[in-house]
């Protein structure tokens, strides 16, 4: 029942983002080459990607691009409709979080916005992480950093629950070496064919996290977080904050646990929005993100452990 309301969320949300003329979808034609996988297939950790907080992404729908590509690098992956318990999460090595929402939520993105996560999933969350475990916590532009607000707190992490845009107005992000791109053990991968100097997103938002932080896409200077109060209601009354010094990317090491945060989702999809004229793209898909994929990659195995480069995946 659970995972039937977590669908039909998915869908209402859907249908609210939507219009008559335009279909945003998961682009399932998109299977990028994967030159060395991490495990054989099937045999590596598994990565459970929550389903149970009305989330915007889940392993079937926009998430399925995602889904895929780690099951081709040999990683075991399913959708969870369970809430955050010391049991559930003790099933699987990875727990992804992707734009998850509470339920009053879902048919209006308004301010005041309410907690996707009660305070025992939290808590649960967090010793979890604390003994060993492995989050990826992904929150894109308002009202999804507001949704788990609570839960970045328990890590040090603090969204802004708004929609970042650059010096120059984008809110499509390029963070290459010389812009924003952190030199880092995800960032370089196990050898050289792994390599990221670029990657892109896509309309997200800025966070700032404090304790052992190692920022891996800093906001460029001069951006800005616009605050409003309604999800793409912009007017000339609507306040805005100075970015600078904020993150969109961060791996954080917490206890025996490691933590990657993203401040915006689209980046590790692969979408296609159709209407009646044309086909456009975002996320791992598009002709300006060729390196988004890879740096996926890199970044499930520095949290699973892979080569050494984090928490021990059994």
């Amino acid at each position: 029942m659970r995972r039937l309301r977590a669908l039909a969320a998915t869908a209402l949300i859907s249908i609210l983002i939507g219009c008559s003329s335009a279909v945003q979808q998961a682009d399932l034609t998109f299977e990028p080459p994967i030159a060395r996988p991490a495990y054989s297939e099937g045999a590596g950790p598994l990565v459970q990607i929550d389903e149970a907080h009305s989330n915007f992404h889940t392993a079937d729908g926009r998430y399925a691009p995602f889904a895929r590509l780690l099951r081709r690098d040999g990683y075991r992956v399913r959708g969870i409709a369970e809430p955050a318990t010391a049991e559930s999460l003790s099933r699987g090595s990875v727990y992804v979080v992707a734009n998850a929402l509470a339920a009053s939520d879902v048919k209006g993105w308004k301010l005041p916005i309410e907690q996707a996560f009660d305070a025992d999933e939290v808590q649960a969350i967090r010793d979890w992480v604390e003994a060993g475990g492995s989050l990826l916590l992904i929150a894109d532009h308002m009202p999804m950093p507001g949704a788990v607000e609570e839960l970045g707190a328990a890590f040090g992490v603090y969204f802004v629950n708004g929609f970042l845009y650059d010096a120059a107005g984008a809110s499509h992000l390029a963070f290459t070496r010389e812009t924003g791109l952190a030199d880092h053990e995800i960032t370089n991968g196990r050898d050289g064919t792994e390599r990221v100097d670029s990657v892109r997103s896509f309309t997200g938002q800025a966070f700032r996290a404090v304790g052992e932080v190692e920022p891996l896409l800093s906001v460029p200077e001069g951006s800005r977080v616009r605050l409003p109060s309604e999800a793409w209601v912009f007017k000339s009354t609507t306040p805005s904050i100075r970015a600078d010094g904020m993150l969109q990317g961060a791996a954080l090491r917490f206890g025996a646990g490691r933590i990657a945060v993203f401040g915006e989702a689209a980046m590790f999809s692969a979408q296609e929005r159709i209407t009646k004229k044309e086909r456009t793209v975002s996320g791992m898909n598009h002709p300006e993100a060729p390196q988004n994929a890879q740096f996926l990659l890199n970044v499930m195995h520095w949290l699973s452990g892979v080569n050494g480069a984090g928490p021990d995946p059994s």
